[in-house]
């Protein structure tokens, strides 16, 4: 099926007028709450800053045994001893912790860790509940994928987020590991479908040319505000219960979207709901001070007769028949699980590098809004490849780094520290903003709906395996860094084998995906072809100069 071109009529229903900028500014709340959403995890289960074991010994009344540890002092036993040199044997725990824990809270404030006692043995727990947070994810990109071709975007917008509701409510009510998973799972589902219906509705409203621009400045401000504010929301929540309540009550705002924010246009001509489409683009009008021809009404009706056909295309699997095609797909299913994995991990891995975990994440989330701005500047000059090429490498490097560091200086500078966490935060977020676009270019159109989903979803897959990552820091605080640098350079090194999509004619049918980017060769960047292609032009100018001035060629 054809996509239905709607930029037309679009214009005369104004194309970046009042609609659109209120349309951009209800985006920029999703992005707020889908920060919150997404990192709450992370502050739920934020681990103390150290704690106490209040240690009765058996057969004696007055001998109370203590054990603290700070933080910092945890972090350095860890690097050399074993895990259980932390918290006590199994044996020693079942015998001395009988009276309980005595925790030491960063700005005071409580997780369900401290609360329910998962710390040592049963460390596990909030890692096992993260991770079905992802299950979740992984779920709901599917399902509310495919729902949203039935039913529209809107409703899956406000649905996903209703799922949010629900999910943080089991959250909030958890006393126990498989309360918390449900909770967790539930929650999962909503993530993805929560931010990317908006972003389609929005794409589909805005002139072409603004597009890149105002959805990028959407996201680059107001998520990289959601995330910076996230850790504040929790201190000043003193609980994670509370913390809890004060990220879900916002989100019913998303229920006024249903009085605001039309249906996406193209969806509804897909459908064969023309005059539903046309309601749409008349409410834009209108919002706009505009009024819409009746010829260029009755002009989209016939083009959406001649078009609209229920033939079907290529099918997802046809991605994978071929050689070249499925090489293709293989990388970027394996670049988008890299890029995924290390984005959450590297973000959410604030604990042990000498500050605050709350001021580590603010810092770090800093990063997003200049790889924003990055990406609006130089992607269209050094080209997708050599982007995703240059960040993963980036990230990978100061990420392993950093592990090395850890592992080899007693007492490495904190500020030092805080550097390389910042810059590979920096370099792993312009990889992940540009990533999705990257994906969409290179697969053909006529599979690209099902193709780019694929290859969300296994990087959604991927992350299932994040927290688990950063748990092997209980036995080796430098593992988590070790293994994520590793990976992102092992996918900046197989990005090098995809071609370059910028100023070429994209694929439209399986056929041009086998053939599409075959001649290039593995270093061959968009920046250095342009230049060598300036350089031949030069020469061809200057070789029909001298020919015009021996008489041999006439101009």
């Amino acid at each position: 099926m054809k996509m239905m071109n709607v930029d037309k009529m679009l214009a005369f229903a104004g194309d970046f007028g009042p609609q659109q900028y209120i349309l951009m500014g209800l985006f920029s709340v999703i992005n707020i709450l889908s920060a919150f959403h997404y990192f709450a995890q992370t502050f739920i289960s934020v681990l103390p800053n150290g704690y106490e074991c209040i240690a009765t010994i058996t057969n004696t009344t007055s001998n109370i045994q203590r054990r603290s540890l700070s933080n910092m002092e945890l972090e350095s036993t860890l690097v050399k001893s074993h895990h259980y040199e932390r918290c006590y044997s199994q044996e020693d725990q079942n015998l001395l912790c009988q009276n309980g824990w005595v925790y030491t809270l960063d700005y005071n404030y409580s997780s369900i860790v401290d609360e329910l006692n998962w710390i040592c043995n049963d460390a596990w727990k909030p890692v096992l509940g993260q991770s079905l947070f992802f299950i979740g994810s992984v779920f709901g990109s599917m399902a509310l994928g495919i729902l949203a071709d039935y039913i529209g975007r809107l409703h899956v917008l406000v649905l996903a987020n209703m799922l949010a509701v629900l999910g943080n409510i089991i959250t909030f009510l958890s006393n126990s590991l498989p309360t918390f998973a449900v909770g967790r799972f539930i929650a999962g589902i909503a993530t993805d479908s929560n931010f990317v219906m908006m972003y389609i509705i929005v794409m589909e409203y805005i002139r072409p040319n603004m597009r890149t621009f105002g959805l990028n400045v959407c996201i680059g401000f107001f998520y990289c505000i959601g995330c910076m504010i996230v850790p504040w929301v929790a201190v000043y929540s003193q609980t994670w219960r509370t913390f809890l309540i004060f990220i879900t009550l916002p989100l019913l705002i998303v229920l006024t979207f249903y009085f605001i924010v039309p249906e996406s246009a193209q969806w509804l001509i897909s459908r064969k709901r023309i005059d539903d489409s046309i309601r749409c683009f008349q409410r834009i009008a209108k919002m706009n001070g505009k009024t819409i021809p009746d010829t260029a009404i009755e002009d989209l009706k016939k083009y959406c007769e001649l078009n609209i056909s229920s033939q079907k295309t290529g099918h997802l699997i046809g991605l994978f028949k071929t050689p070249c095609l499925r090489r293709k797909i293989c990388i970027l299913i394996f670049k988008s699980m890299v890029i995924t994995l290390c984005y959450d991990a590297i973000s959410r891995n604030i604990n042990g590098l000498g500050f605050s975990p709350f001021v580590m994440f603010t810092i770090t989330s800093s990063a997003i809004l200049p790889a924003c701005l990055l990406i609006l500047s130089l992607q269209d000059i050094v080209g997708r490849k050599a982007m995703a090429c240059s960040s993963l490498f980036i990230s990978g490097l100061f990420t392993s780094i950093t592990g090395i560091l850890i592992t080899t200086v007693p007492n490495p500078d904190v500020y030092f520290t805080l550097a390389l966490a910042l810059i590979a935060r920096f370099g792993i977020t312009v990889a992940y903003n540009s990533g999705a676009q990257y994906a969409v270019e290179l697969i053909p159109t006529e599979v690209r709906g099902q193709g780019v989903a694929a290859v969300h979803v296994a990087g959604y897959a991927a992350t299932f395996f994040s927290s688990h990552i950063l748990y092997l820091g209980e036995f080796n605080r430098a593992l988590p860094e070790l293994i994520l640098g590793f990976l992102s350079i092992l996918g900046a090194v197989t990005c090098l084998f995809l071609p370059e999509t910028l100023n070429r004619t994209l694929p439209v049918t399986l056929d041009d995906g086998e053939q599409f980017g075959e001649n290039e060769g593995v270093c061959d960047f968009a920046c250095c072809l342009r230049t060598q292609a300036t350089s031949s032009t030069l020469q061809l100018v200057n070789s029909a100069t001298d020919m015009k001035s021996h008489g041999s060629m006439q101009v």
